[in-house]
């Protein structure tokens, strides 16, 4: 069981390599734009953050108000690639704001992940 948590959290580090990737990707290349595999990134974010915050295997203990915060940061990112996606179709580019919210929300919630003890 524990094979299978690991597993769990290497593929929801994957997820936050994804998303904050393809940030980095497209502000290197000064293209203001929210990208699919950004999308993916916080799906797989989400999908595997739910997996953890259920307490298996049994004997775990979680910090719920941390995994409460988590997810905050993480409904607040969906909004903001939400938000910029639609924008972004209409105006072929997302605003500067919503894409560096785009880019910070990642790092805050793995900072929130790696320094809240």
């Amino acid at each position: 069981m524990d094979l299978l948590r690991h597993v769990v959290v290497y593929l929801h580090l994957i997820g936050f390599a994804l998303m904050v990737g393809a940030w980095v990707a497209e502000a290197a290349a000064r293209r203001i734009q929210v990208t699919r595999v950004m999308h993916y990134g916080i799906t797989l974010s989400l999908v595997t953050g739910l997996a953890l915050a259920a307490p298996w295997p049994p004997g775990i203990e979680l910090n719920y108000p941390k995994i409460a915060v988590k997810l905050v940061i993480l409904i607040a990112l969906g909004a903001v690639l939400g938000i910029a996606s639609a924008r972004q179709k209409r105006t072929g580019a997302a605003p500067v704001g919503l894409f560096v919210a785009a880019g910070v929300l990642p790092l805050l919630a793995a900072g929130v992940a790696v320094l809240w003890v």
